[in-house]
């Protein structure tokens, strides 16, 4: 392709909206541009990187057996109704009526869809199992849309849904779509971990996502440096301390702490750590109270109170539900004598006792006691979040904590959708059974700005081979020069002939303008062809991840190239 020709209007600047560096340079490389909050349009560069990543991402599903259907992006309010998540999934549903009065929505996960299709098919276990995927465009009406195709409306995604006829064959499926995923990465050229992660919305019974690492990244990874355990931040998990052997805990007792609400206000005022005192944090669950206990210097972790009550709304409680609850104003509830929510406290809090707590009174806390004998804590279970340090839960480990960016989400979803759709079929014995389902995603889109948050400089993009819009960029400094035209020409066509994309700029532009926009625009291989090199017959190469450069010979050019490029693939970890 000719970039005289090209659609690639770079800019010089990052445009004010950009936030994060993937946005900037997607924006600046001419790959996107905006047209509403959230929604963008593919300028052909940046399409193409989306095509290549799709590319891989079909090849690895073809090749553990998925079939490849498109499903309609309009989806009837019906089933979502059917499923019981039209009133769960929340806001971020756009929902609206067609001139029939019908309520439909678009699509932003399809397995109602997928599940009422297969319902009205399959019959019998002889027809399963059956993996079913689709690269297509979703939409979920983000509160906040931002960083450009890290977290828009509108974007890109694979999902796949896997039906099998019992647990085993569902663990297969998963395993399967697992190890596609992981190829999938490890072929993109990406450092990457999978960690175990809660379901949230989608529902099932375990999952894992799957993390691009990067500084920039909104999540946190909880990751083993001795084991192979890796969660997100909202699933990871630690090993309570033993229990030392502690002395008696005399009675407790009331101390006054006038105007002091907060644990960095408690603990000062009373002369001691943040460690020494518990918060008694209320929610409601589906309407019902329920109390949380943390020490001072911990943060409750509210996915795992949701999971652990199987809660489908939970939220604090409100300063006036606190009260009624309690008797006394916010930042004075304690355990004991709690009796108006079930109490649950985290399983540290087994290994200590001598706590202070709030008195369930205005200006007044709780010195002294101890939680099982003085509070009626239905148990102590894991509730808080992990902290940099804690022990890893498989091998004992100090965990550590890195950034990363989701890209891929793998569901064993059981029973969830098959139950409330009635996906049934008959057994080996004739007797109706429910299909075990699994479900599969890969934000395709997102995966491109996720290489840029991971592979970028000052300069721009760094792209890895198997997600560049073109492979080599081939730099014609002197384009009206027909002798050097004609090289160009002669490299580009045994280039292309080879099978390597490449990107011939013969723009009549400054050597500097090429060079900057050969940067920005990340391609791995760069190619430079002027007068100097012509008259001593070498072409200059630059490796654009490590910013290498070197020289190529004329005579016999694409065998020479061939075997350089090889290194370059080479120093991307790819075969």
């Amino acid at each position: 392709m000719r970039l005289s020709r090209y659609y690639a209007p770079t800019l010089k600047e990052s445009p004010a909206e950009a936030e994060v560096i993937s946005h900037k340079l997607l924006l600046r490389a001419g790959m996107i541009r905006k047209l509403t909050a959230g929604i963008y349009t593919y300028l052909p560069l940046g399409l193409r990187a989306v095509n290549n990543v799709a590319r891989i991402v079909r090849e690895e599903m073809d090749r553990a057996g998925a079939l490849e259907i498109l499903m309609p992006a309009v989806q009837p309010a019906d089933l979502w109704k059917e499923s019981g998540r039209w009133d769960f999934y929340g806001r971020e549903l756009l929902r609206f009526v067609d001139r029939h009065d019908r309520e439909s929505c678009l699509g932003p996960t399809h397995e109602e869809v997928v599940t009422d299709l297969v319902r009205h098919e399959i019959r019998s276990y002889r027809q399963l199992p059956v993996n079913l995927y689709q690269v297509q465009t979703k939409f979920r009406d983000e509160i906040r849309p931002r960083f450009g195709l890290m977290r828009g409306r509108e974007f890109v995604m694979k999902d796949a849904y896997s039906f099998d006829k019992d647990d085993a064959g569902a663990d297969a499926s998963y395993k399967s779509m697992f190890d596609a995923y992981a190829r999938i990465f490890t072929r993109l050229g990406l450092k990457f971990r999978a960690v175990s992660a809660d379901s949230g919305a989608i529902g099932g019974s375990f999952s894992h996502e799957f993390m691009v690492l990067a500084e920039t990244g909104e999540d946190t990874i909880v990751a083993c440096p001795a084991c192979d355990y890796g969660a997100n931040l909202e699933k990871a998990e630690t090993i309570a301390p033993a229990p030392g052997a502690a002395a008696p805990c005399p009675p407790a007792e009331s101390v006054p702490t006038p105007g002091v609400h907060t644990v960095e206000e408690v603990a000062a005022y009373l002369g001691v750590a943040p460690a020494r005192i518990v918060k008694t944090l209320l929610y409601m669950a589906d309407g019902t109270p329920v109390a949380a206990l943390v020490r001072g210097d911990r943060e409750l972790n509210e996915i795992k109170l949701k999971n652990l009550l199987g809660a489908t709304n939970l939220r604090l409680a409100t300063p006036e539900e606190v009260v009624t609850l309690t008797g006394a104003p916010v930042g004075f509830a304690g355990p004991v004598g709690l009796s108006s929510a079930k109490i649950y406290a985290d399983q540290e809090l087994a290994c200590g006792t001598d706590w202070i707590v709030g008195a369930n009174a205005a200006d007044a806390h709780l010195r002294q006691v101890d939680l099982a004998r003085d509070a009626r804590v239905v148990d102590f279970v894991d509730l808080r979040q992990v902290a940099p340090g804690d022990t890893c839960p498989k091998c004992g480990a100090a965990l550590d904590f890195t950034k990363g960016i989701e890209v891929g989400h793998v569901f064993k979803l059981g029973l969830k959708y098959s139950k409330a759709l009635s996906a049934t079929f008959l057994d080996e014995a004739g007797k109706e059974q429910f299909m075990i389902m699994g479900c599969y995603g890969i934000g395709v889109s997102r995966i491109v700005a996720a290489c840029i948050e991971q592979n970028n400089d000052a300069s721009g993009i760094v792209f890895p081979p198997p997600i560049a819009p073109f492979e080599a960029a081939l730099i014609n400094l002197s384009p009206k020069d027909e002798t050097a035209s004609a090289k160009a020409d002669e490299i580009y066509a045994a280039l292309t002939k080879a099978g390597v994309e490449t990107l011939l700029d013969d723009r009549d532009e400054r050597p500097g303008v090429k060079f900057k926009d050969a940067d920005l625009i990340g391609l791995p291989i760069q190619l430079t062809l002027g007068g100097k090199g012509l008259a001593r017959g070498i072409v200059e190469t630059k490796d654009r991840r490590t910013g290498e450069k070197g020289e190529l010979p004329l005579e016999g050019f694409l065998e020479a190239f061939m075997g350089w490029r090889e290194q370059v693939r080479q120093g991307w970890g790819l075969e």
